[in-house]
């Protein structure tokens, strides 16, 4: 059955969905108890079992060598993330934006919000590539450079500006981070990353064609699938859809603080 390149399309939708849900629910939990450095803390064996599982992968064509990649990636990337949404490993820079700054300065502030989460995924990404090098399985290489394209396009759309910002999940750490952000109705970057992603949906389907193996078919259809995510989720950020609707539903209700700022999440 996991062979089934539809199978794989909803295993990929479903991670996709549940692992977002989760790591927003843990940061929810540590929101209302303060407990953001232990919540890191303590989901770090999820980062090693990332790694431990891409190393093991690198070597294995199966098809469950291809899903272990996958879900060792999303392992990673999602550690990497709720140390972010924590704000453990987020930037230097923990104070709004004070409004008529010049763009340049603008833009360094911004950068400081989020240097320490950037750096912390070049170098996952580097060792990922690294070590994938000139290994037969590639795919967790491959599903955490996806993930940090979309995210660096998403990043690059709200700092210059789109119609939908959502700040209903951003976190008590990160109250800040949407003062940086900028609403308009596009920018110049905005069809180019739609077009890109677009593309790279295309270059993956044809691919899973093309695929010298069942296993190889399904990590091409893991890797379509989020891309076309990556970019539904572009869509999002111009299109006023309730897209919040999928994980509110399944988080606890906020604290009252008196930090002022919006609700939590990415």
């Amino acid at each position: 059955m996991l062979e089934n390149v539809w199978i794989a399309a909803l295993v990929a939708i479903f991670a996709w969905w549940f692992a977002t849900g989760v790591i927003l629910l843990v940061v929810r939990r540590a929101d209302n108890s303060d407990g953001h450095l232990w919540a890191t803390l303590g989901n770090v064996p999820l980062l090693i079992l990332g790694g431990a599982g891409a190393w093991i992968t690198f070597t294995d064509t199966s098809l469950f060598g291809v899903y272990g990649a996958f879900f060792s990636a999303l392992a990673i990337w999602g550690w990497i993330e709720l140390a972010f949404l924590t704000g453990v490993i987020a930037g230097p820079n923990r104070y709004p934006l004070r409004a008529g700054v010049p763009e340049w300065e603008r833009f360094i502030r911004a950068w400081g919000t989020v240097a320490y989460h950037e750096v912390a995924l070049v170098m996952a990404l580097m060792a990922l590539s690294l070590f994938a090098y000139g290994m037969p399985n590639k795919f967790a290489f491959w599903t955490f450079a996806i993930l940090y394209v979309a995210r660096i396009s998403a990043k690059l759309n709200l700092y210059l500006g789109v119609r939908k910002v959502n700040t209903e999940f951003i976190p008590k750490p990160l109250v800040h981070v949407p003062s940086h952000f900028r609403e308009s109705r596009i920018n110049w970057l905005f069809p180019t990353s739609v077009t890109g992603l677009s593309f790279a949906v295309a270059c993956f389907m044809e691919r899973i064609a093309d695929a010298p193996t069942p296993a190889a078919a399904i990590g091409f259809t893991l890797l379509a699938v989020m891309t076309a995510l990556a970019l539904l989720e572009h869509w999002f950020m111009v299109v006023r859809l309730p897209d919040e609707k999928l994980w509110r539903w399944m988080l606890p209700k906020e604290q009252d603080t008196t930090s002022g700022g919006p609700e939590n999440a990415l």
